[in-house]
């Protein structure tokens, strides 16, 4: 009877463990690119000057292409969890995901207009 006892405990403890564990596991993963559509992922913080003007870069960007390219601004501040995921060492940093989610380029810097919207044509994530 005792053994039993034991063997119920053990697993509730396992299930509690394995429950603590999965939540940071899946905050880890951090959002990814809604599904069928490339993403563009601007990682910056929202006082420096090169962000302001990525922020605003993007914003012209999402408006154009926004039904095309999901356009993300994720600040240092607010989401610490993705700056660590993607190792970003310097800010502003562009990171451009494929449908499926995969890293398929980066740029450290402000990114021009005109030089951006030729990447993403080049990488097919726009017309």
């Amino acid at each position: 009877m005792k053994s039993w006892h034991r063997w119920v405990i053990g697993l509730i403890g396992l299930v509690l463990g394995l429950s603590l564990v999965w939540q940071p596991v899946q905050a880890l993963a951090g959002p990814s690119p809604a599904p069928g559509k490339p993403a563009l992922y601007d990682f910056g913080r929202g006082m420096c000057v090169s962000c302001k003007e990525m922020e605003k870069i993007l914003g012209s960007i999402k408006g154009k292409y926004g039904s095309q390219v999901e356009v993300r601004l994720v600040m240092a501040e607010k989401n610490e969890d993705l700056f660590k995921q993607y190792k970003i060492m310097l800010i502003p940093t562009q990171v451009f995901l494929d449908a499926s989610g995969k890293e398929v380029f980066r740029h450290i810097g402000v990114y021009p207009e005109k030089e951006l919207v030729a990447k993403l044509k080049e990488l097919k994530f726009i017309k």
